[in-house]
């Protein structure tokens, strides 16, 4: 029981210690390769490892940062926060570098966010707020988890899209189309029509905003049946 005290008071001082360093460099990795975990489990290329390391790096810094005054300054001048301030303005190039843009898609946002959030989470860990660190940790993955599931059950997981469809003869009413994609629960926002009348063909772009889970296959499946269809492709709206 004693060691146990002694270890609580150790990881509790507020002057920099070998042993409360080390413990909050083990809760820093432990953290954020929990939140990467789940990172990784979307497919997301920054995974446990990348994160771990944006936590525990954020925590050294916020330990040297707390250490330099302690040691060559009394801790009567300086500002003990001047190093973990640039954490938070250097770690937004690690965000920039998880964004992809892809014609008018960018993927990463939410990566880049929890790039930005473990940062804080290690901050907060090598300041010794280790309470609120594991306490932001359940919120993020909260946050991750929870809230993605009832986007989903709520299709508030929205996309904008383009379905291009060319159609081997002159299409003028566009009626079945629409209802179909209403039994699919896709929006149409706007529909491009191209005539080809001397090749009898027709060109079909719908601008549509569809669910993550929406099956397209079965869609266009359905979709070559109602006009004797070409081709049919998708791609994210531009």
């Amino acid at each position: 029981m004693e060691i146990f005290d002694n270890f609580l008071k150790a990881i509790s001082d507020t002057e920099v210690t070998m042993t409360s360093a080390l413990f909050k460099l083990m809760l820093s990795l432990l953290l954020g390769g929990i939140v990467g975990f789940e990172r990784k489990r979307k497919g997301q290329v920054a995974g446990a490892r990348t994160f771990a390391l944006i936590s525990m790096g954020a925590t050294l810094a916020m330990i040297v940062s707390i250490y330099i005054p302690q040691v060559y300054l009394g801790l009567k001048n300086g500002d003990p926060g001047r190093v973990a301030a640039q954490v938070i303005t250097g770690v937004g190039f690690l965000g920039a570098g998880a964004i992809i843009q892809t014609k008018g898609s960018v993927r990463g946002l939410t990566t880049a966010a929890g790039i930005w959030m473990v940062a804080a989470l290690g901050l907060a860990v090598g300041v010794g707020l280790y309470l609120v660190a594991v306490a932001s940790t359940i919120l993020i993955l909260f946050t991750l988890v929870s809230l993605e599931q009832y986007e989903r059950h709520s299709h508030l997981d929205r996309e904008g899209k383009i379905i291009h469809l060319r159609a081997n003869e002159i299409v003028e009413d566009l009626s079945r189309y629409e209802t179909l994609l209403k039994e699919f629960r896709i929006s149409l926002h706007n529909v491009l029509v191209e005539y080809d009348y001397a090749a009898q063909k027709t060109d079909l772009k719908f601008v549509i905003l569809s669910c993550t889970t929406t099956d397209f296959v079965t869609l266009f499946s359905r979709m070559r049946t109602i006009y004797r269809t070409e081709y049919i492709s998708l791609q994210n709206e531009i």
